[in-house]
C-alpha cells in the first residue's frame, strides 16, 4: 500500500520510509511510527512520520 494518503497511517503500523538524506539514492528504512508530522490528507511524496527509532522520513510503503 503506497504511504500518500494519511488515512492509511497510524501509529504503530509497521513502515518504509525515505530519509531526507536518502531521498537521491531511494534507500528505504523500516521501523514503526510513532507520530504522523503531515497534518494534510495526502502528500505526493509519501506522509512524513517520526519513526520510534527517532527517524523522520516520508512513508514510500506501509506493511501488512
Amino acid at each position: 500500500m503506497p504511504g500518500t494518503k494519511r488515512s492509511n497511517i497510524k501509529p504503530g503500523v509497521k513502515v518504509k520510509v525515505v530519509q531526507k538524506q536518502d531521498q537521491r539514492t531511494g534507500k528505504l528504512t523500516e521501523g514503526i511510527v510513532s507520530r504522523i508530522l503531515t497534518n494534510s490528507p495526502q502528500h505526493p511524496h509519501g506522509i512524513k512520520v517520526k519513526l520510534e527509532s527517532g527517524i523522520v522520513g516520508r512513508v514510500k510503503e506501509i506493511e501488512d
